[in-house]
């Protein structure tokens, strides 16, 4: 289905509002999606990574303190690694999510073996105050080196349980990076496709405006420029050639009077006879271009009235098929019984005889002309409104280019004894209907003039209410 050039338009400009406003709906998701990643990425979320360090920074200087007191039972070592182990109780205590949430760990794994190190931490502090109370001396001996043992297993779990936390930091950071890859990524997706469907609309839309606005509009003022300059050459020639017409009629009529006169002196002449008759035939030549160019410089009003479409194309097909026969050309009429309109009866019948005349002059040898009335829409006033054309089609071999370029000019003609009239005058008496006289060609097959005129909507069922009434 094709929409009329205003309703696409505003079908495409709805186009780019809605297109624009999801691309400002995808800008904004990707904001919102830019923020929540600066979120995300706070001092917490750094320190966060940066755990297992300090977990394992501390657990060295524990392990020191308490070695150094193993061997040599200082009570100030012991203080200093008890101060060290419970700062380091507190700090991993702070730390836990299943203690204080919100949890600064941001990944399931990581909460999990972080809980796991704290309740270890629980076990190797245990282990170290056994070291404390066993009473053992400060001797370096194999039985002093033994009682480290039990610290020493709880000393490499911790070890153990930081160094696979730190591979879950790594992890986390991993997914952290491919998260924040990935958002950038689909960021700059949508803004490329974003941008490349709005050029691509923009463009649509301004060649949509071209075609449909612009276009037209430059068509109409190129047409109307030839059309006002042919206007004006037409005027100025119509009444050139009126003046002509007229002052060449009145010698004619003399011209005319004294043949007839000096026709009975020389009845008797045979050879004079004959010229008389020539003189009279090219005299009535001259009467007929002469009134040619009358009718085209000043047209007669026409005088409108109701027509049926069909019954004026059967009684013109009545008129003109018997001469039509000696040329082996056959007349064809296409009813349209329901087809009214309001034009000049006299003048709508010379225009379509003078159209099927030169549709059947057209024809070389045998062929088909045929006439017919449809129902369309022309513009008329600037709006459009219903009307009927009348079609005269033939079978012959089209309008050459050359000749088209002049077809409506005065006076120009590819008959030889053609005035050259007959389509200007036909097209002036259409226009003076308020209708339009126009055609289509192709060489090789053809051509079809139409007159389009303004329709009568239920006429014939008006007339036949008027009748019944009466």
């Amino acid at each position: 289905m094709k929409f009329p050039p205003g309703i696409r338009l505003w079908i495409l400009i709805a186009a780019l509002v809605l297109v624009a406003g999801g691309t400002i709906g995808a800008l904004f998701s990707a904001w919102r999606r830019v923020q929540l990643l600066q979120s995300n990425l706070t001092s917490s979320q750094i320190e966060s990574f940066q755990l297992a360090s300090e977990i394992r920074r501390d657990l060295l200087t524990l392990n020191n303190s308490l070695l150094n007191y193993a061997l040599v039972r200082d009570s100030q070592q012991w203080a200093d690694f008890d101060k060290t182990s419970r700062d380091l109780d507190r700090w991993m205590d702070d730390h836990d999510p299943s203690l204080k949430p919100p949890p600064v760990l941001t990944t399931g794994i990581e909460r999990k073996v972080f809980k796991e190190l704290n309740n270890a931490y629980a076990d190797y502090l245990s282990s170290a105050r056994a070291v404390h109370t066993n009473g053992m001396p400060a001797l370096v001996t194999a039985g002093q080196i033994a009682q480290l043992d039990p610290f020493n297993t709880q000393a490499q779990r911790m070890h153990d349980l930081v160094r696979v936390l730190s591979d879950a930091h790594r992890s986390a950071e991993t997914e952290f990076l491919a998260k924040t890859t990935a958002s950038l990524a689909s960021l700059e997706h949508m803004l490329i496709a974003s941008i490349v469907l709005l050029l691509v609309l923009v463009a649509t839309l301004g060649r949509v405006i071209y075609r449909d606005m612009i276009a037209p509009l430059r068509t109409k003022l190129v047409h109307s420029q030839s059309l006002l300059e042919s206007q004006e050459k037409l005027a100025t020639l119509g009444t050139l050639a009126a003046g002509i017409a007229h002052e060449i009629r009145n010698p004619l009529t003399s011209l005319k009077a004294r043949l007839y006169t000096l026709e009975k002196h020389l009845q008797v002449v045979p050879a004079a006879r004959k010229d008389t008759e020539i003189i009279s035939s090219e005299i009535s030549r001259l009467e007929h271009i002469v009134q040619g160019v009358l009718s085209f410089a000043r047209p007669a009003e026409p005088k409108l009235e109701t027509i049926a479409a069909d019954a004026l194309l059967q009684e013109i097909q009545g008129l003109m098929s018997p001469n039509f026969e000696s040329r082996s050309v056959q007349l064809v009429v296409q009813s349209s019984p329901e087809l009214s309109v309001r034009a000049d009866s006299g003048h709508l019948k010379q225009v379509l005889i003078n159209l099927a005349r030169n549709a059947a002059e057209a024809i070389d040898g045998s062929g088909t002309v045929t006439l017919r009335a449809r129902a369309t829409r022309a513009q008329r006033g600037g709006q459009e409104t219903e009307a009927v054309i009348f079609e005269v089609s033939d079978t012959g071999k089209g309008i050459p280019p050359e000749v088209e370029k002049r077809l409506f000019d005065p006076f120009f003609s590819t008959k030889e004894t053609g005035t050259g009239l007959g389509l200007p005058i036909s097209a002036r008496l259409v226009q003076k209907q308020g209708g339009t006289l126009q055609y289509q060609t192709r060489p090789g097959h053809g051509t079809t003039f139409g007159v389009v005129l303004p329709r009568v909507i239920n006429d014939i069922a008006g007339n036949a209410k008027s009748s019944a009434s009466v």
